[in-house]
């Protein structure tokens, strides 16, 4: 399980995981020293505090997979920089997203021919839990034509 965890980020741990129905739930955590402020670029390593973060990524062995992941915050340590505190970030996943970035690719393609119910409707089978308007937004964000 871990080795398929490195394929989104290298510095991402497995924790856990189970099995509830058809969905995998896996918990995973950052093993980075430092993070740097995305507003300064100033590295730190004082954590602030945890939250949980949780999203949907590729399914695996036809199940839907939900990552869990212990994100951190830390100390902004340049006095120059206006934030006090920032949470780390990831490629595979923009900001406050709830899906990966090669789920949001993957439900474009399987959409592109179809219409949004329908799309919605075969990505709930076996991809992922999406409604037709997130498969909508989805491809407004991207900026990609839909039928």
């Amino acid at each position: 399980m871990d080795a398929l965890i490195k394929l989104l980020d290298e510095n991402l741990e497995y924790i856990s995981h189970e099995i509830i129905e058809d969905t995998i739930y896996i918990h995973i955590k950052s093993n980075k020293i430092v993070a740097c402020c995305p507003h300064c670029n100033t590295p730190s390593e004082r954590i602030h505090s945890h939250y949980t973060r949780s999203f949907q990524d590729l399914p695996i062995s036809g199940k839907k997979t939900v990552l869990i992941l212990n994100n951190r915050k830390f100390f902004c340590d340049n006095e120059d920089c206006n934030r006090k505190t920032f949470a780390e970030k990831f490629d595979f996943i923009e900001h406050k997203a709830k899906k990966t970035k090669r789920l949001e690719a993957e439900i474009i393609n399987l959409s592109k021919n179809m219409s949004l119910i329908s799309a919605s409707k075969l990505l709930g089978k076996s991809v992922a839990t999406v409604s037709k308007s997130t498969v909508c937004n989805i491809f407004k964000k991207r900026n990609t034509n839909i039928r």
